[in-house]
């Protein structure tokens, strides 16, 4: 019963979960966060206040770090000595600090990431600037709060002369939010803390007259200023830092001089990373890369190809390496032991508050001892005019207890005033001795009425704020180091490139490039075609697709992954060139391959991707609809587009209005139209909804196109042996009363039947690869496996049948070959026509016979396959 008694059930949920509370907000307050007021994390504050208790300043010579962190440990931050010396190196180190607090000795590491040597070899004391942030600590200014074994008593907060959460910025991860907050220059945040002081109401872009950006140790230059001044009203931005290079001509050879990288970048990691690039053959015109830096600063030497452009080599590494980088900035901060995101104006007047508070309790402080001095003084004054009578009751006294109740009887004197004369020297009887405490008290009087001044008149007080901080400023303060390139704004990459016409081109293999329209000529139907593309023997082309510079490509995996790129992201190659492998660009699974891209400028527009769709088409004839608006936030490892079933994959994507139509063609030579408002709309994790019946099991899907509701466009299906045709989507009859009807040639239905004949498919045309929407004003780019291209002109090709063989639009007898890929694009008018041997023509059927094909009456409802339809959204 005993042991059952101490036994207490609680429940675990509620138990984890205030167990949880109550260790966040200890790794919040405690750990990670800085304070508003001095800038300083615990361990920090700590460090600073053990090595000025243990007499380790700057006026005295350096102590063993272990001495340091072993006072640190035993007295204030039982957690280790690594987490300690960790802060005390850093709190070093010129390149992690704007203004270092402790002036170290020794190997404390390096920009190029090098470790700071053990403890037991370094040396350190308390920078002069570290000492301010000391001052006065022992005259009441802070409180100070029980240690961790109630021993002795340590600081809440330290009370700074100067903004040291400005200065030297934070850093630090807590449990669901962070910090990361820039370093400023001294000068300048002083300037706009007295600025702030002489005028509270100024708005943060008038403080920003007095901190124009963030001043960072390494240097650089900030390139751009919205992300600044959007850090400094919200207190979160975005801040792209450049390193400085210059270009230096040498034997009339030119190289890159790097004198300094941005902030918190290491520098042999940033070395190694070009010269890696370089080996990949990445970046091109780089001969070598040589670090030259040493005592006297940085120096890193690129030196170029002699046919290289300096000025095209740099853009690309600001490009390509962390020679540009940016700086996220998180201000957050704690403000009365609560965390909370601070613009630039909450900064500065937080820090002006706990100036104020310091001031007015040292003030006290000092009043309360001048006070007590000037009423001792008093005493003693009073004293030396009764000199005789005090030596006779002094001696008259049994002892010194009776000498002071004799004295306060007598003279009406207190205790502390009768103690100071009981104790009085003889040497203080002379005259001399007696003017001096009379001058004494009369300076005492004047600096009591200083001090009453101060706490009763906020205006001098204020004044007396300011002051010392320009006292700091001068004493401490130096040019900035940090350039500002106001000019530059945000880097888009559209602005440097024409918004051309582009055919992309994808590889079997996976190789993408993308090439000028005009390098494909227009030849007569019939054409053999042009060599389009060297690949390896194994390889072939197997997408085209037609986009401009501009747009951004969403692309769309036969596993069902999307990811984006701007099209003047991929590689530019000659028509006969391989291309670079996707997967180097976007991270692509290596048994997965892009079937289908979207172009738009509109991501962006919230009108129009909550108005466009997105129809997904699968090999085995299952379709979806989703909404734009799901695919409009590009993420850089890409997200599922579809839940794609095992033996499946995605074959086409197209955007629509919500409006069209949809036409699925197999490979048997069948095509089902039903309107895009039998889809019903899901989200973007869901598998679709069965949207064509196929023959068997070796029947596939090979192709979907989107027609608008009023579209005058035809249909284009082509055999993998060469044969195709266009055929209207509607015809116009006339009807036994002589009037004209329109009368659809792909019969409407409901999804998920096998549809009707699109083409006669025979042993010679081979099955059926490739369906589009054409019009006159398109052109048809063709390419076969073994790489060779045919670019026609649509309105060569005459309108047909459903039913109806076609005519040979490339002549593959002469080799063993098929179509691999089919593209529509636009014809260029200023093309010329390459005129070739026209080839024989299949047999037509005739006009009349435009309606006489079968039809396959399968169909289903919108509940067709429920275990198809069924989503798992996200």
């Amino acid at each position: 019963m005993i042991e059952e008694d101490r036994i207490i059930k609680i429940n675990i949920e509620n138990e984890m979960k205030n167990a949880y509370i109550d260790y966040s907000m200890s790794v919040i307050v405690s750990r990670a966060l800085p304070d508003v007021r001095d800038g300083l994390k615990p361990v920090h504050r700590r460090v600073l206040y053990g090595m000025n208790e243990m007499g380790n300043t700057s006026d005295r010579p350096h102590k063993k770090s272990a001495n340091c962190v072993g006072e640190v440990m035993g007295k204030y931050h039982p957690h280790g000595d690594s987490s300690i010396y960790g802060t005390v190196v850093r709190l070093a180190q010129p390149w992690a600090m704007r203004n270092t607090l402790v002036d170290g000795h020794g190997n404390f590491g390096s920009v190029d990431g090098d470790g700071a040597a053990a403890m037991r070899y370094t040396e350190v004391r308390l920078e002069k600037l570290g000492e301010e942030m000391l001052a006065d600590i022992g005259s009441d200014t802070v409180d100070f709060q029980p240690n961790y074994d109630n021993s002795r008593k340590e600081p809440v907060v330290l009370p700074t002369r100067f903004p040291n959460l400005l200065v030297n910025g934070a850093s630090g991860i807590a449990v669901g939010m962070a910090t990361n907050m820039p370093t400023h220059n001294l000068g300048e945040s002083i300037n706009a803390c007295v600025a702030y002081i002489d005028n509270p109401d100024i708005d943060i872009e008038g403080l920003m007259q007095y901190i124009p950006a963030p001043d960072f140790p390494t240097g650089g230059t900030i390139y751009g200023y919205n992300g600044v001044k959007e850090a400094y009203e919200t207190g979160r931005g975005r801040i792209v830092i450049r390193s400085k290079a210059e270009i230096e001509v040498e034997d009339n050879h030119e190289n890159i001089i790097v004198t300094e990288i941005p902030y918190g970048v290491n520098k042999a990691e940033l070395i190694a990373y070009i010269a890696t690039l370089v080996t990949d053959k990445k970046l091109d015109g780089i001969a070598d890369i040589n670090d030259e830096s040493n005592y006297k600063g940085m120096r890193i030497v690129i030196k170029l190809k002699s046919d290289a452009n300096a000025n095209v080599v740099l853009n690309k590494l600001y490009k390509m390496t962390q020679m540009q980088a940016s700086f996220s900035v998180n201000n957050v901060a704690l403000v009365n032991g609560r965390p909370k995101t601070l613009n630039l104006k909450d900064l500065i007047s937080e820090f002006v508050a706990h100036r104020h508070d310091v001031v007015i309790r040292r003030t006290r402080f000092e009043l309360n001892k001048a006070q007590e001095r000037a009423h001792i003084l008093e005493g003693l004054i009073i004293a030396s005019q009764n000199i005789d009578e005090v030596i006779r009751i002094i001696r008259a006294a049994s002892d010194t207890q009776s000498a002071r109740d004799a004295l306060r009887d007598r003279f009406g004197l207190t205790d502390p005033q009768t103690a100071a004369i009981v104790e009085m020297r003889l040497r203080q009887l002379t005259g001399l001795e007696q003017d001096k405490l009379r001058n004494e008290y009369e300076t005492l009087e004047q600096e009591i009425a200083r001090l009453e001044l101060i706490l009763s008149d906020d205006a001098t007080c204020r004044e007396l704020i300011k002051s010392e901080l320009i006292e700091v400023r001068d004493r401490y303060s130096d040019a900035r180091r940090t350039d500002i390139d106001y000019t530059a704004g945000d880097f888009n990459a559209e602005d440097f490139y024409a918004d051309d016409d582009m055919i992309i081109t994808i590889s079997h293999l996976g190789y993408i490039k993308r090439t000028q329209l005009s390098e494909f000529r227009a030849q007569n139907r019939g054409g053999v075609g042009a060599k389009g593309s060297d690949t390896r023997n194994e390889d072939f082309i197997e997408h085209i697709y037609p986009a401009s510079m501009h747009n951004s490509m969403l692309f769309f995996t036969q596993k069902g992954r999307c990811y984006w790129l701007k099209v003047y992201e991929i590689p530019e190659g000659a028509k006969n060139s391989k291309g670079r492998a996707i997967q180097n660009m976007l991270n692509i699974d290596s048994d997965d391959c892009v079937k289908a891209f979207i172009c738009t400028k509109s991501l962006g527009d919230s009108e129009f991707v909550n108005t466009h769709n997105l129809v997904f088409a699968t090999k085995k004839g299952v379709i979806k609809k989703t909404r734009l608006e799901a695919y409009s936030r590009p993420r850089s490892k890409g997200v599922n587009a579809i839940i794609i079933r095992e033996g499946d994959e995605l074959l086409a994507v197209e955007m629509t209005d919500g409006n069209s139509e949809i036409l699925l063609a197999n490979r048997n030579g069948r095509a089902i139209r039903f309107p895009e408002s039998k889809v019903r709309e899901m989200g973007r994790m869901s598998a679709g909804v069965r949207g064509m019946t196929l023959d068997g099991d070796d029947d596939e899907v090979v192709g979907m196109i989107c027609m608008p509701a009023d579209t005058t466009n035809d249909v284009m299906v082509l055999s993998e042996r060469g044969y195709g045709k266009r055929t209207p989507l509607d015809t116009t009859v006339t009807n036994e009363a002589g009037e004209s009807e329109k009368v659809p040639v792909y019969r409407v239905t409901n999804r998920g039947g096998k549809g009707v004949r699109t083409m006669n498919i025979t042993e010679k045309t081979g099955a059926l690869v490739a369906i589009e929407s054409v019009c006159d004003d398109n052109d048809l780019v063709i390419i076969n496996k073994s790489g060779i291209t045919l670019r026609i002109h649509v309105a060569d090709i005459r309108q047909q049948g459903r039913a109806t063989q076609g005519v040979r639009i490339i002549n593959l007898d002469k080799r063993n070959d098929t179509i691999a890929s089919v593209c529509c694009v636009d014809t260029d008018p200023e093309e010329e026509v390459e005129q070739v041997e026209a080839q024989d023509i299949a047999p037509e059927m005739t006009e009349a016979e435009l309606l006489d094909a079968d039809i396959v009456e399968e169909e289903v409802d919108d509940e067709f396959d429920e275990e198809i339809a069924e989503e798992s959204e996200e």
